[in-house]
């Protein structure tokens, strides 16, 4: 059994199957999906799914994309939504400096900060979108040592990723970890402890290799796919799929806090 923990199923690439495709998950093997906001009314939809579904939970959060929402009325309804039981982190939050139409650095850091707070408030964890930012997403988690999280989608230094470990926090890989010219991420895989790693597929984005005519039509992800992350872990760890599904499984439940 697989733990997809990030997909964005609130994207507009699920609005003619949604319902369907998360209700089928399980008799594929997917035993869990965490799908996180990046706004309010995507934050309002994970939590609607996960009450529609009991194999989907929920994180709620401000996305670096849309940073410029993140207002005093917003900040009030984020806070409870997370104190739905069904939200298991804030998130996506981060910085994304490669976007040059995103929110000035100095107004992405502060609304990072202010969520930053919120978890630490809530006693939650935070899902950490970080995107050649690699400095100032440090800077944050020294900022907070009392805030634990997850590297989504790691495109990092296995230095960096090094420390993370060292403070409590995960690395997490999407279907990038399979692509031709993944180096870094196989190198980061293989050199991180395997208690520390989780898999998601970022759906529907981060399509894995080898990619299929239906995805090269479709442009399409899904939950479906994230046995293939667990492949490709297990290449890198030389170990059976089944062995890499059940770590990465279990590191995600114990990291969500779910039974």
């Amino acid at each position: 059994m697989y733990f997809d923990t990030h997909a964005h199923y609130d994207s507009k690439a699920f609005d003619a199957d949604r319902e369907s495709l998360l209700a089928c998950l399980p008799e594929h093997q997917v035993e869990l999906v965490v799908n996180p906001g990046c706004e309010l009314d995507s934050s309002r939809k994970a939590v609607r799914y996960a009450h529609s579904f009991p194999h989907i939970y929920a994180a709620v959060g401000f996305h670096p994309s849309d940073i410029e929402k993140l207002d005093g009325k917003a900040m009030e309804e984020l806070a409870l939504l997370a104190q739905d039981e069904r939200v298991k982190a804030i998130g996506e939050v981060g910085l994304d400096y490669y976007w040059k139409d995103y929110a000035p650095r100095s107004v992405q850091q502060a609304g990072l900060y202010r969520q930053m707070e919120l978890a630490e408030r809530m006693n939650l964890p935070v899902i950490f979108h970080d995107r050649e930012a690699h400095a100032d997403a440090m800077e944050a988690v020294r900022r907070f040592p009392g805030v634990r999280g997850v590297f989504h989608c790691y495109s990092g230094a296995v230095e960096q990723a090094r420390e993370l470990v060292e403070r409590g926090w995960m690395i997490s890989f999407t279907g990038a970890l399979t692509f031709p010219n993944a180096k870094k991420a196989v190198e980061v895989a293989a050199a991180v402890p395997r208690d520390r790693v989780m898999i998601e597929t970022d759906s529907p984005y981060m399509i894995p290799y080898p990619r299929t005519p239906e995805d090269k039509t479709f442009r399409r992800n899904s939950s479906l796919r994230v046995w293939q992350v667990a492949a490709k872990l297990a290449e890198i760890w030389q170990v059976p799929l089944e062995e890499a599904a059940r770590i990465t499984t279990e590191n995600g439940k114990r990291f969500f806090h779910i039974e």
